[in-house]
């Protein structure tokens, strides 16, 4: 926890698309840089050194250098690592106060406030391991989502955390997103809440967290069993909350591999005796809206050494990707594990 509101230093985990992501909304840097950081013909390692993370950033087509999203102050990038030191080189030199690169992950908890452990497309499995440094040094951390691949592994993060006595973030850019909570408050215009769907997120556990995490946020928590089913995985996952009437009496069903979208876009769906409604599209444009609020949380979680209540939702987010892939083994209604 930081003594006042001087600039957070922060330690980068991973290099990737969401590190450059997260990264340009929380310190200063040359947006021209993100929008063309590598040399004609140079070969890239992450989307955003194409473009990917300035794109939806700035979309005023007439000035490149105007951002159109919300920026969060108070942050200060200092270190970073990838474990393609070229991809963290190319990031740090985008940034106006370039940070240091590291050599190994364990020495960005050194001299830092914060810990964020970025992760675009992977499946926490390696979230422990990289957590782990950062919070026996008692320095609290962001883990990006997944929390962890497990549900063994994600209570050891927490216990980790909780041993020494540091706060602990890990939200989905979904469950923060403005334009779902607008959603969600349109519930009771279909009268008493019968049913709900979600699709898109794709077949990764990447792209699953995040549609059980956009669940979540629209219908609330507080699954208890799941079935699933997919050629390849659960890729269409029912959700069962045990008969509260606060949640939709029928459940909710996520179809996460739906094909090819327009700019990552997931629809929600709710319905009920006096009708139905759609979501417009969540995607990529609306998407920097949802991670400039996780920062704003992570910002007062290191000043308040308090963790964001969101948190205790991903844990159970990865408990019920796990039942997921046991359901989806069996071809049973598995009961999800309480966090």
């Amino acid at each position: 926890m930081t003594k006042d509101r001087s600039p957070i230093r922060v330690g980068l985990i991973r290099c990737d698309t969401h590190g450059a992501y997260y990264g340009a909304l929380m310190d200063k840097h040359d947006p021209l840089q993100l929008q063309r950081p590598l040399s004609q013909g140079q070969p890239s390692r992450y989307s955003w050194q194409e473009g990917g993370a300035h794109y939806y950033h700035y979309t005023d087509y007439a000035n490149a250098s105007r951002m159109t999203v919300d920026f969060v102050e108070g942050f200060r990038i200092v270190k970073m690592w990838d474990e393609h030191r070229d991809a963290a080189e190319c990031l740090a030199a985008v940034f106006k106060h370039p940070p240091e690169v590291c050599d190994r992950f364990e020495d960005v908890s050194d001299d830092v406030d914060l810990v964020f452990i970025a992760d675009c497309n992977g499946d926490g499995s390696d979230h422990l391991e990289l957590a782990r440094p950062g919070l026996e040094r008692s320095v609290p951390p962001f883990v990006d989502k997944p929390l962890a691949y497990t549900l063994d592994d994600a209570r050891q993060i927490v216990n980790l955390a909780e041993e020494n006595g540091v706060p602990l973030a890990a939200i989905s850019i979904l469950r923060a997103l403005p334009d779902a909570a607008l959603f969600s408050n349109r519930l009771t215009e279909v009268g008493p809440l019968q049913f709900g769907c979600i699709q898109g997120g794709g077949p990764s556990l990447a792209g699953q967290i995040h549609t059980i995490s956009l669940a979540q946020h629209i219908f609330g928590d507080g699954v208890t069993a799941v079935r699933a089913m997919g050629d390849e995985g659960p890729n269409t996952i029912h959700l069962e909350f045990g008969g509260r009437t606060d949640r939709p009496s029928q459940g909710v069903t996520l179809n996460c591999d739906v094909g090819l979208v327009w700019h990552c876009a997931f629809h929600a769906s709710a319905f009920g005796p006096a009708g139905a409604i759609h979501s417009a599209p969540l995607g990529d444009f609306v998407f920097p809206f949802g991670a400039a609020e996780i920062l704003r949380q992570v910002r007062e979680m290191v000043h308040t050494g308090r963790s964001p209540e969101m948190t205790a939702g991903m844990v159970e987010a990865v408990a019920v990707a796990e039942a997921s892939r046991r359901a989806h083994e069996t071809g049973e209604l598995v009961p999800v594990d309480t966090p």
